[in-house]
């Protein structure tokens, strides 16, 4: 009967430790699980670019008359023809 309860303890004492050994490894899995989830969670990505904001409405037209100013004067400098001021100022206007 001794020999059959020193295998019953033995058996006991290494199913005891396996089991700890399993919870141990278990919960340190767990743990490291649930660092790489907080990390994914934790770093929202980064916000979209902003679009360019669309142009006033009259910022358009300002620009048009800035450019037919900036022809004006090259046609006064004599860098522009008659002609190609026309065709310049009709390009402008049209876009």
């Amino acid at each position: 009967m001794p020999g059959l309860l020193r295998g019953v303890a033995r058996t006991a004492v290494v199913a005891g430790t396996a089991t700890a050994v399993s919870n141990r490894v278990s919960r340190r899995q767990q743990g490291r699980w649930a660092a790489q989830q907080e990390q994914q969670y934790a770093a929202p990505p980064p916000p979209p670019a902003d679009a360019p904001a669309p142009p006033a409405a009259g910022s358009d037209m300002t620009s048009k008359i800035d450019q037919l100013k900036q022809l004006g004067e090259l046609r006064d400098q004599g860098v522009l023809t008659d002609s190609e001021f026309e065709e310049q100022k009709r390009r402008i206007l049209q876009a």
